[in-house]
This record gives C-alpha cells, sequence and structure tokens, in this order.
C-alpha cells in the first residue's frame, strides 16, 4: 500500500513513471529497483517464482474518474484528479460538477457517470479512466470489419459490430476500466492499492466496466528460450553498466529541479522521442546532452533581467560543467543503463502484446494503423510501488504528436 500524499506526489510528477526513468529519479536506488522488476518480469513470464510482480494493461482512457463512497459521510461522489487538490473537488450533485467543473465535456462526463456508477455498488473508492460514453461511439470499418469505434485519448478501440461485446457496449451509457482502489477513513487518509477485480461489482447494462488486470500471463506471452537468453544477457549487461555508472547516479538524483541536470536529462529524452529518434549510439548522445544542457542554460542565463539572476543560472551551469567532465566516464555508462533498461523492458512489452484484447488503432490522416496498447504496468506485490512499461517510440511519439478530442479537467 502507498500512502496518498505519495500517490499525489507522483501524480503531480507525470503520474506512473517509465521504467528506465529510475535512474534519473533515485539514482543507483533506482537502477537497482530497475534490474529487480526486470528480474521478476521475467519470472513471471516464465511461470515462476511467487508472484512477486502483478502486470495491469495501461488503457489509454480520458479523462480519470474517482468514484466511491466518502468515508466521512458514505456519501456517494465522483470526482477527477481534483479530488487530490488542497481543497478537493467532491461531486455528490450535479449542481456539484456544475460548480466544481463548469460546462462542456467533462462536465458531462461526470454527469453521466453519477448517475450510473452508483449502480455496480461499490464497496470503498475506485479510481479508472472513462473509455466513452454514448455520443462517443461511432461506427466504422476498419480493416474491411465494420466495428464499434471509441478514441478516448490517442488510441482508437474498436470491437467487431456483431460481437456479443459491440452489443454490450452499444447498450452503455458509459464505459470505465478501473486499475486503483483506495481505502481509509478519511480523503486526506486514503491509501492505493494498484490493481481491482472488476468482478466483484454489480453488472448493470447502464455501465461497461472492467479492471485492467493480466491473468495467466505466462499461459499467453510466455518467453521462449530465446528470448529469455536474450533478456538475461541484457539484464547482466544493465548490472556491469551500474557498476562503473554508479556515482554518477546520484548526481542525477541529488536535485530535482527543472533545470538539474536531471530534470533537464528527462526533457532531453523526451525531445529525442518528439522528434522520433530511436537513441542507440551512446557516445553521440553523450555529445548531444553536453550541449543540449549547455544551450539551454546560457539561454536561461540571457533571459535573466538583473545580474543577480543571471549569477545564479551561471554557477548552475559552472557547477554542472565541473560534474559532466568529472564524471565523463560514468556519464557514458549512466546513459548506456538507460539505453539497456529501456531494450530488456522492449523484450518484455513485445511478449506482452502477444495478450489479445479489443483492438487498438492509431487514427491518420490516412485512414487507421494498427498499434499495441499504451503500456501496462508492472506492480511490486509486496511494496505497492508501480512502473509503468509502454513502448516510448510507438505509443509515446504518437501521444506527443497526435491531436486529441477528450477535453482534459
Amino acid at each position: 500500500m502507498i500512502s496518498f500524499a505519495q500517490l499525489l506526489n507522483e501524480d503531480k510528477n507525470t503520474h506512473l513513471e517509465h521504467l528506465e526513468d529510475e535512474i534519473i529519479n533515485n539514482g543507483l536506488t533506482g537502477a537497482k529497483t530497475s534490474v529487480r522488476f526486470l528480474n521478476s518480469l521475467k519470472d513471471m513470464l516464465n511461470g515462476v517464482g511467487k508472484g512477486s510482480t502483478n502486470v495491469t494493461v495501461k488503457w489509454d482512457g480520458a479523462p480519470a474518474v474517482f468514484a466511491g463512497q466518502n468515508p466521512e459521510n458514505g456519501k456517494f461522489f465522483v470526482a477527477t484528479k481534483s479530488l487530490f487538490n488542497k481543497t478537493p473537488k467532491i461531486n455528490y450533485t450535479n449542481a456539484d460538477i456544475a460548480s466544481n467543473h463548469g460546462s462542456g465535456g467533462l462536465s458531462d462526463k461526470l454527469i453521466v457517470a453519477l448517475k450510473h456508477l452508483p449502480k455496480l455498488g461499490m464497496k470503498g473508492i475506485f479510481q479508472g479512466d472513462i473509455m466513452f460514453t454514448k455520443e462517443d461511439l461511432v461506427e466504422e470499418e476498419i480493416d474491411g470489419v465494420k466495428s464499434v469505434v471509441f478514441t478516448p485519448n490517442t488510441i482508437t478501440y474498436a470491437v467487431p459490430a456483431d460481437s456479443k461485446l459491440a452489443s454490450t457496449i452499444r447498450k452503455a451509457s458509459i464505459g470505465v476500466v478501473w486499475h486503483t482502489a483506495y481505502s481509509g477513513k478519511t480523503i486526506a487518509g486514503l491509501k492505493a492499492s494498484f490493481g481491482v477485480d472488476s468482478s466483484k461489482f454489480k453488472t448493470t447494462k447502464n455501465v461497461w466496466s472492467e479492471d485492467a488486470g493480466v491473468k495467466n500471463v505466462s499461459k499467453v506471452a510466455g518467453l521462449s528460450k530465446s528470448d529469455t537468453k536474450s533478456l538475461s544477457a541484457k539484464i547482466n549487461q544493465i548490472k556491469g553498466a551500474i557498476k562503473k555508472a554508479g556515482k554518477f547516479f546520484d548526481v542525477l538524483k541529488r536535485e530535482q529541479t527543472t533545470l538539474s541536470l536531471g530534470g533537464q536529462l528527462k526533457i532531453f529524452f523526451n525531445s529525442k522521442i518528439r522528434e522520433g529518434i530511436k537513441l542507440s549510439d551512446v557516445k553521440n548522445l553523450v555529445k548531444d546532452f553536453d550541449k543540449y544542457y549547455i544551450d539551454r542554460m546560457t539561454k536561461e542565463i540571457a533571459g535573466k533581467k538583473s545580474d543577480k539572476g543571471k549569477e545564479k543560472y551561471q554557477k548552475m551551469l559552472k557547477d554542472s560543467n565541473k560534474e559532466l567532465k568529472r564524471y565523463k566516464n560514468e556519464i557514458y555508462f549512466a546513459f548506456a543503463t538507460y539505453l539497456a533498461i529501456r531494450d530488456a523492458k522492449m523484450i518484455v512489452v513485445d511478449q506482452l502484446n502477444k495478450i489479445q484484447g479489443i483492438g487498438t488503432f492509431l487514427k491518420t490522416p490516412d485512414g487507421f494503423k494498427v498499434t499495441a496498447p499504451e503500456g501496462y504496468v508492472a506492480i511490486n506485490a509486496k511494496s505497492g510501488k508501480a512502473i509503468k512499461l509502454v513502448d516510448r517510440l510507438g505509443f509515446s511519439y504518437a501521444n506527443f504528436t497526435l491531436a486529441k478530442d477528450w477535453v482534459k479537467g
């Protein structure tokens, strides 16, 4: 279980973190955590171990919705992530929704949620992603198959129109995929547990309700001997690189601000993803980051009007340059660790993508393009720590670049 405060902090920090970003967020400890996750995922895919890691599918729904009984008064409510505000926005009535969220797309969806989600008979508070409301459902022909289609965010989901599932979805007023459960005596004291068993909810034709859990993974997405060997070799490569980069990991962790080395390294990697660039050449990548960081800080200094403001960032640049030179060798292996963790993660993701589910597509100017699910979430059964496993050149690139239809709240 993780505390509400921890979850709030993570949520403000762009939700769940990518596995490879653990080395930036948590230094050497994060690097070792990544290795443990990869080993446990390998065991899970091979059907061995004691279930130390669970996996859920990361559905690309939006907006997020919270629903259940407020433990402080027993009343049913719905909310967005503004439930996490210093003054929580909790909606018990349509009037509350109008007061807290105004009118329009988000409010319309919350009104539907408030009307129908109580029919599920929830015990506790749950978080999920809204996949559709009635007006989002359309019928289109995709790859020659007439389908019921909905696009809550970046990915388009398609269900054959003549299927039993399509009939169920058509009858529903709202569709939600649940992934997190909460417990506690107060809103401020809630604790979160990743993973929800939606089979415990009551059924109603008005709600298409699913959970994100993946069951019997090894039977449908097990590793071959060759894949096991490749993943094991990659994990060993990561361990070797970690030993040679250890000191620099803690430099990245030491200061977590936007303009710190760690903060800028994250932005640098994301900028490459936005450009659709596959990162592979470690030596050139280190050079690119060195130039990127100097240019970014020089621009920041030039933008300050006062001498005092300039001096602050000049000192930051000077100190960072010293560390970039001091840890030149360690930086190389830190970058090598990052890429190796990404490569190992993709071996796992490619296996998990074999699990069949609802068709997933990207809507492009040239039509629909088949794509994998958004990704997956790996959850440590003991600590409750969760990280996301996403093909960043696939989904993340599309998420950065494709137009969105949903209304943010």
